[in-house]
């Protein structure tokens, strides 16, 4: 093969490869596209393995009360892991007003472990694989940034016990945060 065909057909590969990770890119929406489960949405049943390898079940998990689903980046983000902490310290007040806490990440499972021992989270940490249940929340997207993985923007929802949202918190931007008090109020 002389040079010139050798440049042609790095060339033909080069735009091959990046067409196609440009349509993968594409098949996820922007941030700005993203809207969010709304109040009065009923969700559906989702089932995910959390951090000790245990499944969690929505459904069955609404027969014992309201549950508090968070949506959070990864652990290698310092915003999520004190907001995760920051709901820990206030896990026993969601659990007394009768909820249960779930945080859910596109993570593996064995890094739900390292978001564990960052943030001090004692509430189950779920894997979202494939980003079903971010997707099914709209809240996945994929960040500009070449190279980058879908994450979902962080988001808060109370769902009641029939699988209704009653509350929510959705910010694309990723600094704001829902607060414990904000949950409390919404539980009551």
């Amino acid at each position: 093969m002389n040079s010139t065909k050798k440049v042609f057909a790095l060339l033909a590969f080069t735009f091959l490869f990046s067409a196609s990770s440009l349509l993968a890119q594409n098949d996820y929406k922007t941030v700005d596209e993203v809207e969010g489960l709304a109040v009065g949405t009923k969700v559906k049943n989702f089932k995910a393995v959390d951090q000790n390898g245990k499944t969690f079940d929505l459904n069955k998990s609404l027969k014992k009360g309201p549950v508090v689903v968070v949506f959070y980046r990864g652990q290698w983000c310092p915003i999520c892991n004190r907001n995760l902490s920051n709901l820990q310290d206030s896990l026993q007040l969601i659990s007394d007003a009768g909820a249960t806490m779930v945080a859910i990440s596109p993570e593996k499972p064995e890094d739900l472990k390292v978001t564990a021992e960052k943030s001090g989270a004692k509430f189950e940490l779920l894997h979202d694989e494939g980003e079903k249940i971010s997707t099914d929340f709209d809240v996945l997207y994929m960040p500009s940034k070449p190279d980058a993985k879908p994450i979902p923007v962080p988001a808060t929802y109370v769902i009641d016990t029939d699988g209704t949202i009653i509350w929510r918190h959705f910010d694309r931007n990723y600094k704001n945060r829902a607060t414990s008090k904000q949950i409390l109020e919404a539980l009551k």
